[in-house]
């Protein structure tokens, strides 16, 4: 059976057991959410690994980190890097998106040192493989050559996949009626409308869903339902082709949990601060609360350079108003393929959003974890703040550029630190406390 068989079933198993104690909650409740769907569990039966996390309702809010080879950067040693990078800056889980050098290799060398559930889009490499191997375009890779690249992946062990099975023929038209100012921005999508229109035919991911749900439940792949319209701008923002492969999207989820496979619904993109949360509450409504993948959102088209910021703002609203899971936003994007450390950058700000967005939850441990943080600096406990801190590396290296490893304050107040001021004026009060009541005491006696 299938993990969400056994929870419909009532099979409690080691996998449900580690994950409770990951989650922190008790065995019947996890179980729950994995049969009811608002729960999944990203764990592919030929992939060890032990951090089995659970993703969705009543979690901690998970972060995702891209990496991947492209046509121009093919190197596995510098994806397995930025694997190392990733997983030590508190990423969750990590996506494959290669595109460049040899795909096989590159996905199964990172897949066998990969200590976290492990993603990929495989029409990238049914794509690539086309063009880069067979010189040919993108419209002539096959519907087999889909499916067999589907099935290999899954057989390699990859824990989820991004399939954009929402676009069809009818919403292929609703697209040319209405215009946007950015059209499709989803590489998938892009792959999937051109394909879908060279050919006149439907998209075989829609046509044949029932096919590649075979196929995900077989491995136990978690399908990651991809968002292949979602809006790449502002002006693009909650339009009608968005909400109508939204609406696809939820009726996809309720046969792929008829058949026993998990489900995760991927979410926008570009979005202003003030309909992310409409977009979480549209999706959960429509998705029956399946949990909810965000890309940032990024609330400004603005900032290149910065758009790890842009897509952490969007994320601590996004995971605030219920948003399950979010998948990080480099420095890099929309610039260059991302290096090591706009990796670690982009991890980090997408770890403080998903933890600002569960101190909102009430998730157990976030609040006490600020908490600690607080007490240490009223302390000016400078080892215990860095060892609490998101990025202890850099929190040291901040504190050592000071000049200040030695002193009690920072190098900002030094003398004029206010706790100190602060403290320093309780001893006082105290002191004075205990003198007036000496003096009463004297008087009374």
């Amino acid at each position: 059976m299938s993990i969400r068989e056994d929870a419909r079933n009532g099979v409690v198993t080691p996998l449900f057991e580690a994950c409770a104690r990951y989650e922190s909650l008790p065995v019947d409740q996890l179980m729950a959410g994995v049969a009811l769907g608002t729960i999944a569990i990203t764990k592919n039966r030929h992939h060890d690994f032990e951090k089995i996390i659970g993703i969705g309702k009543n979690t901690s809010t998970k972060v995702n980190a891209n990496i991947g080879s492209s046509r121009d950067i093919a190197s596995l040693e510098e994806e397995l890097e930025k694997l190392r990078v990733a997983v030590k800056a508190g990423a969750d889980t990590v996506m494959d998106l290669s595109m460049g050098g040899d795909l096989d290799a590159v996905r199964r060398g990172i897949l066998a040192n990969c200590p976290v559930p492990l993603g990929t889009v495989p029409i990238y490499q049914a794509v690539a493989e086309v063009v880069e191997r067979q010189k040919k375009d993108i419209v002539d890779v096959t519907v087999d050559e889909m499916f067999k690249v589907i099935e290999k992946q899954a057989m390699d062990g990859v824990d989820f996949m991004t399939i954009h099975c929402g676009i069809n023929r009818d919403l292929q038209k609703r697209l040319s009626r209405q215009k946007r100012v950015m059209g499709v921005v989803s590489r998938g999508g892009s792959f999937t409308l051109e394909w879908m229109s060279h050919h006149n035919k439907e998209n075989p991911m829609f046509e044949y869903f029932d096919d590649l749900l075979a196929i995900l439940k077989e491995h136990e792949v978690t399908l990651s339902l991809g968002d292949g319209v979602r809006p790449g701008c502002l002006a693009d923002a909650t339009d009608r082709n968005q909400i109508q492969e939204l609406i696809h999207l939820g009726e996809l989820t309720e046969r792929a949990w008829d058949a026993g496979v998990q489900v995760i619904i991927e979410g926008p993109g570009h979005m202003p601060m003030d309909q992310i949360a409409a977009n979480v509450l549209l999706q959960k409504k429509i998705c029956k609360n399946a949990p909810f993948y965000v890309l940032g959102p990024l609330v400004t088209d603005i900032a290149p350079g910065y758009d790890h910021i842009t897509g952490a703002i969007g994320g601590a609203i996004a995971a605030a108003a219920g948003a399950d899971y979010l998948c990080y936003v480099t420095p890099a994007e929309h610039l260059k393929l991302p290096s090591i450390d706009d990796v670690h950058e982009g991890v980090i700000a997408s770890k403080i959003a998903a933890h600002a967005a569960d101190l909102v939850k009430g998730v157990p441990g976030a609040m006490e974890r600020d908490r600690m943080m607080a007490e240490r600096r009223n302390k000016l406990d400078w080892k215990g703040q860095i060892d609490l801190s998101l990025d202890p590396e850099k929190a040291a290296r901040f504190r050592h550029e000071g000049g200040s490893d030695k002193t009690p304050a920072c190098s900002m107040c030094g003398s004029y630190c206010a706790i100190q001021v602060f403290n320093r004026s309780q001893v006082n009060i105290e002191k004075m406390e205990k003198k007036e009541t000496e003096k009463g005491c004297k008087t009374n006696g």
